[in-house]
Order: C-alpha cells, then sequence, then structure tokens
C-alpha cells in the first residue's frame, strides 16, 4: 500500500482505506489465493477479521506513551497459527518511555513476554528481548510486576532496545479449567508526554498494510511450507527466524480420503511444554479449537508403553487422542515442542479409519460417545471463561 499523502481530510483518509479495501478484495481473486467456494469464502472471512484486527491495533492502540493491551489471536481474530493454548496479548511500546506491567496469574500457567521490533509478517519481526513467568519464578496464582525499559538489574526488569515498538504476551494454559485467566495491565512510568498516537489517515494506512500483509504472507507461507515436504509425514524443524528462543516447531501437512486416518507415533516429548494442534491450509487459520482439534501435554493419553498415539479422522474413531479434521481433507498438524531439547523422532502412517484400532495397541481404551461429550464440554467452558464469551 502506498503510503497517505500529507493534509487529508477526515473523508479522504476514509475513501482512501475503502479504496485499498477493493483492490485488496480484488486482490484474494488471484491464481495464488484459493478460488474453490469453500477457501474463497474463508479468504474474504479472514479479509473481514483481519481488517477489524488491525483498524483496532492501529487507531486503538496507537500511542506509546499511553499503551494498553490489546489481544489478537482469539476466537475472533485468528491469524499466524495461534496456539490454541495461549492468549496474545499487544502493547505499543518506545525505548523512550518506561513501563511498568502488573497483573495477577490466577489459572495461567506460565506466560512469555517478547519486545519486538514488529509482527511476524512485517519486515521487521523480530524478537529483541524475551523473559519468562518461570524465569523470575512466578506461577499461577501469584501476583506479579514486571518493568520495561529504563536502568536497573532486577531480574524482573526488561530492556527495551533500539527499534522496540511493542511487547508482546502470551499466556499458556495447560489445564482447560472453568477458572480465572491471567490479568496483565501497562501503564507509562514517564510524567505524560504529547500524544504519539498517527493521525487518522496513517492509522488507516498501517492497518490496511498489516490486512494485506497478513492475508498474502501467511498464504505463501503455508504454500511454500507444504512445497518443502511430503504429506502424510513430519519433516525437518520449522525456523522461525529471530523467533521466541523457547520454541520449536515440526509440521506435517495432511491429505486424507473421506475413509482415512493417519495415525502418529512417538516418544513423549521432552518438553516442558508440546501439542500438536490443526490449522487450516489458507492463512495458518486454527480448527475451531472448542472441538477437540488440539491435544497438549496435560491433555494428551500416554500408552502404557509410553509412546503417545494420536489419530487425525474425520469421523470419530473411538480411542483417545482423536483429532477431528471438521471434514477438511488436505491441512497442517502442527506439533509444537516449548522448553525442551531435540525434536523427538514422529512416526505416521495412513489407515482406513475402520482400521484404526487393529493399528494401535491391544490395551487401547474405548472412548464412548458419553465421555466424548464430556471432552467437548469440558473444552467449551474453559474458553468461556478464558476469552469471557
Amino acid at each position: 500500500m502506498s503510503a497517505p499523502a500529507a493534509g487529508l481530510t477526515e473523508l479522504q483518509a476514509w475513501q482512501q482505506l475503502l479504496d485499498g479495501l477493493e483492490r485488496l478484495g480484488e486482490r484474494l481473486l488471484g491464481e495464488d489465493f484459493p478460488s474453490d467456494p469453500r477457501g474463497r469464502d474463508e479468504a474474504f472471512r479472514h479479509l473481514a477479521q483481519q481488517l477489524l484486527c488491525w483498524l483496532e491495533w492501529s487507531i486503538g492502540y496507537g500511542d506509546p506513551a499511553s499503551p494498553a493491551f490489546q489481544r489478537q489471536n482469539d476466537l475472533v481474530t485468528p491469524w499466524g497459527g495461534p496456539n490454541a493454548d495461549n492468549v496474545y496479548r499487544h502493547a505499543r511500546v518506545s525505548p523512550r518511555h518506561r513501563y511498568r506491567i502488573r497483573g495477577h496469574m490466577h489459572s495461567c500457567d506460565e506466560f512469555a513476554l517478547a519486545i519486538r521490533e514488529g509482527f511476524r509478517h512485517t519486515e521487521r519481526p523480530a524478537t529483541l528481548a524475551e523473559l519468562t513467568a518461570s524465569d523470575v519464578g512466578i506461577g499461577r496464582d501469584r501476583e506479579f510486576e514486571v518493568l520495561l525499559g529504563g536502568e536497573g538489574d532486577e531480574p524482573n526488569r526488561v530492556p527495551l532496545p533500539h527499534g522496540a515498538i511493542m511487547c508482546s504476551i502470551r499466556e499458556y494454559y495447560f489445564d482447560w479449567e472453568r477458572r480465572e485467566p491471567a490479568t496483565f495491565t501497562i501503564e507509562c512510568l514517564d510524567e505524560a508526554s504529547p500524544p504519539a498516537a498517527p493521525s487518522l489517515a496513517e492509522g488507516f494506512d498501517e492497518a490496511l498494510d498489516l490486512t494485506e500483509r497478513s492475508l498474502v504472507f501467511w498464504n505463501e507461507y503455508m504454500r511454500a511450507a507444504r512445497a518443502k515436504q511430503a504429506d502424510n509425514s513430519f519433516g525437518n524443524r520449522i525456523d522461525v527466524p529471530r523467533g521466541l528462543r523457547i520454541s520449536q516447531f515440526g509440521f506435517c501437512f495432511y491429505d486424507l480420503g473421506p475413509e482415512d486416518a493417519l495415525v502418529v507415533d512417538c516418544d513423549v516429548p521432552d518438553a516442558r511444554y508440546w501439542s500438536f494442534q490443526l490449522y487450516g491450509m489458507h492463512f495458518f487459520r486454527p480448527f475451531d479449537i472448542a472441538r477437540p482439534t488440539s491435544l497438549n501435554h496435560r491433555q494428551t493419553s500416554v500408552g502404557a508403553d509410553g509412546r503417545v498415539r494420536l489419530v487425525v479422522a474425520h469421523r470419530d474413531p473411538g480411542v483417545p487422542n482423536w483429532l477431528d479434521t471438521l471434514s477438511t481433507q488436505v491441512a497442517l498438524l502442527n506439533f509444537r515442542y516449548f522448553w525442551g531439547a531435540a525434536l523427538p523422532q514422529i512416526e505416521t502412517r495412513v489407515v482406513r479409519c475402520d482400521e484404526v484400532r487393529s493399528a494401535l495397541p491391544p490395551e487401547t481404551p474405548r472412548i464412548d460417545d458419553a465421555a466424548r461429550h464430556a471432552e467437548a464440554e469440558a473444552r467449551r467452558a474453559h474458553l468461556a471463561w478464558r476469552f469471557r464469551t
């Protein structure tokens, strides 16, 4: 998108936003974007959600002298492979200021705080500094305080290096309980200064730019990632340039016919946190996390032989650790592995859905409809607390 012209009236700025959206809608009809009816519907829904996300960020959260946390990647504004076990928050910051973050963990197990130069889909996505709750002894149900910028060597003080524009927080919920989620506030500790928020035209332009970048970047990212490896198997470790030090990822793009199932088998990963989650091929959007589309290290059943086995299938095979494809033939099974050493070797094979039980150890328990319904109700109840829905 081109930079906004100086001196635009409010109406001109608004018209420039609308013109840009029209061009972006036409861009989604290009050959590099999905053309099937389901994919095209998803593309335009995603456009609407991204516009909502980035307009809020650019217009409502634009002043680093008066910061607040915006929640992103929730049930309304998903983009770029959000973790089903996370809440994501972002606040504008500047190296010119000092800040204090206060909060209460409640049922939150961990958080990762990152000082960033930009979002992942921008030209400067680097993580410049980071801190996790466990680094400084912050655990469940604890009140906490973290300082950003300024002088001092306290363990809970995070520097604001040159180029820092935002503070990002990922909250982790390992046990999906019906309990109060974490609370976070941020305040600037310096004396009041003139507003540093962008003009209306600049805010509209930034929001449009971030919307377009998100759509184009993640669409191409998924296409390129799939082209690097064979379907129905895990490839090499996925590198995230200048991302969090704690994180590692593995991708398995699956292509399953109506009666196919993907059986996944590995040793219990040696990490503080790990999970398997399903995502759509377009834009790295998560499947409905109120359904059984993700499993973390606390939710996954481990076999008597100490191995983890999951089944990705279009219908319920009646065994533990089922991930529901929601009738999506081609999609991504993403493996997250945080606070761990080397990625484990993950084996996969495709079988018919009615052959799943014979592909698993004979002692594998049976999961009936009542038990599956209870799992689903527990997921929905937790998400209602976490996202206040």
